[in-house]
Formats: C-alpha cells, sequence, structure tokens
C-alpha cells in the first residue's frame, strides 16, 4: 500500500514537473509577451520575467521593443528639376503596442521596409536637387512623416529617419564642379577688386600725408631697403625716387624758361654795332659809280687796266 502511495506521489511529482516545463515562459526584459487562448488575443501583455501559460491552449509570442535599425535600399527617381539620383535612407523605429504589431499586420518590419521605399520614391520626385544636397534635415520630417502615418496604427513608431546618400551621374557631378569653380572664383574676383578699392584709398591718403611732407617718403624709401636687405640676397634693388625725376623736369622747364627772353637782347645788341658802320662803308662807293658819268667810269676802268698791265 505505502509503495503505491509512493509511485502515485512520484508519477504526480512528474507530471506537475512536466506540466510546468510545459507552461513556463521567460520574456526578457526588452520583450513583451503576447498571449493567444484557443486563437483569441488576451488583453493582458505578459511583462518581462517568469510566466505561465496553459500548455496545448494558450500560444505566446514574444515582440521586440528594442529600437530597430533598417537600412532602405537605394531608390532611383528624377527630381523635380528633372535629373536623375540614387538615394538611401535608414530607418530607426520600435514597436510601442506589442498587440497590435502582432495582430493588425502579418510583417510589421517587412511592412515598414516597404513604406519607407514608397515614401523615399515620393520624396524624390517632390524635391529639387539643391534640397536633397543641402536641405536634408527638412526632407528628413517630411519622409519620417509619411512612414510614421500609417505605422501608427501597426504599433509601431518612427523615431528618426536619415537620407544616407545622394548618387548623381558623373556628367551632372562635372557640371556642378564647374560651377562650384566658377562661383568661387567669381568671389575671389570681387574679394580681390574690393581689397584693391580699399588699398588704393589708403595709399591716396598716405600719399596726401608724404606730399606735406617730402623727408616722409626718403624714409619710406629707406624702410624699403631695409626690407629688401632682409631677405639676404646678393641682389639689391634700389628704387628709383620718382620725386626726383620730376625735380629735373621743372629744372629743365625752368632753364627753358629763363633762356629765352636772353635771345632777342643779345641779337639787338649785335646788330647795329656790326651793320651800322659797315653799311655806309660797303654800300657809299657802289652809289658815287652809279651816279657818275660814264666817260668818268671809262677812264677810272681804262686807268686802272693801264695800271695792271
Amino acid at each position: 500500500m505505502v509503495e503505491e502511495l509512493v509511485a502515485a506521489g512520484v508519477a504526480l511529482v512528474s507530471a506537475g514537473a512536466v506540466y510546468t516545463m510545459a507552461a513556463a515562459r521567460v520574456v526578457k526584459q526588452y520583450e513583451r509577451g503576447v498571449v493567444f487562448r484557443l486563437g483569441r488575443l488576451r488583453p493582458e501583455v505578459r511583462g518581462p520575467g517568469f510566466t505561465m501559460i496553459v500548455p496545448g491552449v494558450d500560444k505566446l509570442r514574444k515582440v521586440n521593443m528594442q529600437i530597430v535599425t533598417m537600412p532602405v535600399p537605394a531608390q532611383e527617381g528624377i527630381t523635380r528639376d528633372n535629373v536623375t539620383v540614387r538615394v538611401d535612407a535608414v530607418v530607426y523605429f520600435r514597436v510601442t503596442g506589442p498587440a497590435e504589431a502582432v495582430v493588425r499586420v502579418e510583417d510589421y518590419r517587412f511592412a515598414v521596409s516597404q513604406m519607407a521605399q514608397t515614401s523615399l520614391r515620393s520624396i524624390i520626385g517632390k524635391s529639387e536637387l539643391d534640397d536633397l544636397l543641402s536641405d536634408r534635415e527638412k526632407l528628413n520630417q517630411g519622409l519620417e512623416l509619411m512612414i510614421d502615418s500609417p505605422a501608427v496604427e501597426w504599433g509601431v513608431t518612427i523615431d528618426r529617419v536619415e537620407i544616407k546618400d545622394v548618387s548623381l551621374p558623373e556628367t551632372m557631378k562635372r557640371s556642378m564642379a564647374r560651377q562650384a569653380e566658377a562661383d568661387r572664383e567669381r568671389r575671389a574676383r570681387v574679394i580681390n577688386a574690393d581689397a584693391e578699392l580699399q588699398a588704393s584709398k589708403k595709399l591716396a591718403e598716405a600719399a596726401k600725408e608724404m606730399s606735406e611732407q617730402p623727408a616722409a617718403l626718403q624714409l619710406r624709401l629707406l624702410q624699403t631697403v631695409v626690407a629688401v636687405a632682409a631677405e639676404k640676397n646678393s641682389t639689391l634693388v634700389l628704387p628709383f625716387p620718382v620725386e626726383l625725376l620730376r625735380f629735373l623736369e621743372r629744372a629743365q622747364q625752368g632753364q627753358q624758361v629763363v633762356q629765352q627772353p636772353v635771345a632777342p637782347v643779345v641779337q639787338e645788341a649785335v646788330a647795329p654795332v656790326v651793320q651800322e658802320p659797315v653799311v655806309p662803308v660797303v654800300q657809299q662807293p657802289v652809289q658815287e659809280q652809279l651816279l657818275s658819268p660814264p666817260s668818268r667810269l671809262d677812264v677810272v676802268s681804262g686807268g686802272a687796266d693801264s695800271g695792271q698791265d
């Protein structure tokens, strides 16, 4: 009799152990348990830790509550300004309603992935190329809103959406590079011209100050010589002062002004002295010969001929 009781007790303990092993479940800290009893969803959601279910009647399904990082495959599309691009992104989401994630959608991960790809294509078609390259934060918010709207019904919350990369055709890259280079060159020229304008104004002020003090120009020349000599070169270039050329030019103009009135004075003094006594002496015998009768001229010429003979 005792042996039968012991055997029954052992069998009961064994059955209890088997039942416990079949009914025992462990839910991890980052998981939640959704119980289906005979196919019907139980309202309570099992929290983390040890829990029991009815073997053969209940079915426990664990749902991960961690944030899931899902890469979105690169999608090719045409922007609003007719540029073909390839854009890929990444989606961060988590399950907030375990029962809805299990009941309302067959596979919430696949559903979120497909919705992200569709929304990314839609964003590409509505945006321009400059927005994809420079205003990504605004596009990320729009993409997050488009994915989060249907995902809320699935018990899924979209935490963040980021556009990873925008791939452009090679021709477009070269065109953008030339545009950027031309823009930078334009800004460089404008900055250089502005610097030249400011430098010219300062130089004009400096020249005005130096013109009032001529010694300042010589001091500036000496400073330039010292700066050139500090390079320790074998050749020293000494600039020729422009003021010296101007001084020589003014001196030459003054000499011409002094010599111009002297020339008439010399001529007027020399002309009466040279011509006044010579004209009567040379011209008087000629006039007497012209006034004398022809017989006298013959006598004079004959006497001269005889004398010569």
